[in-house]
Order: structure tokens, then sequence, then C-alpha cells
């Protein structure tokens, strides 16, 4: 029976770490502005490279690069919001003192949005294992310490557990359906949910005298823009119940 050693070779080197993937150029769109790659090999990551327009690009696409779904989909929440003017990620370093270990260390935040008013707000992602943890508490409490109003005005925890299978998916449509322009159909339909009486989706669309997809998609940016409600943590459908926003 041959050895494991007779075949791999006691001299085979180690594998070397891959550099991180390079996107090159695209036609149209903006290069990647970011301080850092993210896009490495991992087993457990699913880094994501998207182009997203937004205001401060001009609406032109640019690349923006993700370590993860949730910073990803915590960046298309943000860009459902009607006041959401720039994205910004893998933002360069903010050096921050660690009580724990009495070091300096960096600290790259995942995502900074810019609002219309000018307001600035850095985005700090982690899971719920890990914000549940004393030294991470400790951590961000040290890394909000360090931000200067140059780099953001205000800074916010968000727990990637809060972004289940259905919520992603009700996000990505969401955000689908935003990209389409269709201003007679969201007046339709807004008209027609604050002035008729129903409780599903399929109510109000039956309410609206236009095709059911122009409607049904209508209602999904009313619900992107909280004009209406519905249960994003349940498949959004036609069978869902929506209702005005308060």
């Amino acid at each position: 029976m041959s050895n494991y050693r007779d075949w791999v070779g006691e001299d085979t080197p180690p594998k070397k770490k891959l550099p991180a993937l390079d996107v090159g150029p695209i036609h149209g769109v903006l290069a990647f502005e970011g301080a850092r790659n993210p896009l490495t090999r991992s087993n457990t990551a699913k880094r994501i490279s998207a182009a997203i327009a937004t205001p401060r690009t001009g609406g032109v696409r640019q690349v923006y690069h993700f370590d993860g779904e949730a910073e990803f989909y915590v960046a298309v929440e943000a860009l459902l919001s009607p006041d959401l003017y720039g994205l910004e990620v893998q933002l360069a370093p903010i050096d921050y003192y660690d009580r724990r270990s009495r070091k300096w260390r960096k600290h790259y935040f995942d995502l900074r949005l810019t609002y219309a008013d000018g307001h600035r707000r850095a985005v700090f992602v982690r899971n719920g294992t890990s914000l549940a943890k004393q030294e991470t508490q400790d951590e961000i409490e040290d890394i909000f310490a360090a931000l200067t109003l140059d780099f953001a005005d205000t800074a916010c925890v968000v727990n990637a557990d809060q972004y289940t299978k259905a919520y992603k998916d009700n996000l990505r449509r969401l955000w689908e359906c935003s990209k389409v322009q269709d201003a007679e159909a969201d007046g339709i339909v807004e008209k027609a949910a604050r002035e008729e009486s129903y409780w599903l989706l399929r109510d109000l669309i039956s309410k609206c005298p236009i095709e059911n997809w122009r409607a049904f998609q209508a209602a999904m940016r009313l619900v992107a823009r909280k004009v209406l409600r519905a249960d994003l943590y349940g498949v959004l459908d036609y069978t869902s119940r929506v209702a005005l926003h308060p």
C-alpha cells in the first residue's frame, strides 16, 4: 500500500495565499475606489461585487466590492431610501486605541452612507454571536470613540443576523423594481392605496386600472419608499398583507 508521503512528496511546498481577484476596466462603469480589495478566496464568506449608480456618481454605475452578503444587503437596503446620496465601501482605515491589548489598531468600516442633507454615517456590520461578546462591545466602543467629524457624523451597528433569506430576497426584488421608472403606475397604485379598501396585495392590484404586472411592480416601489408596508420577513407576493405606512 502506498503511503501519502510517497505521492505527495516530503518537499511539497505549502500552498501560497492567492492575491485578491482584480476586476478590470468595464466600459461605461466607474472603477472601484475602495482603500482595500476584499475579493480574496474564502470557504465561508461570500464575496460580492456589484455595479451601482447613486446621485454621488451622477447616475453612472460604479464597481463596489463587499466582504460578504450582509454588507451587500445593508447597502441594498440603504439604496432603497430616496434620501441616500452616496455609498462608499472598503474605506481607508481609522486608528483607534484598543484598551484590551493596550495597542493602537486599525479598523476598516464596512460602509459609509451619505444622505442628501450631507449627513454621513459609518456602518459597522457583524453577526449576532460576535455582537453578544463583551470583547466585541469593547472593540466597538473603542472604534466609535476614535471617530472624527472628518470621517463621519455618526456611526451605527448592524446585526447581520437580521438579513434572513426571505428578507434578502425581498430587498433584492424591491431594489430591482426601484430601478424601473413608471410614475403613472406608481401614482395609480398609491391613489388606490389611499382611497380603496383592501387586505392583500392582490386586492389592491384589482382596484388599479392598469396591467397586473405594472401594478405589482409599482406596489413594490411603494414598499421600497415606505409608502406601503409589508412583512419583509415573509415572501412578498400577491397574497401578502399590505397597508399604508402610518
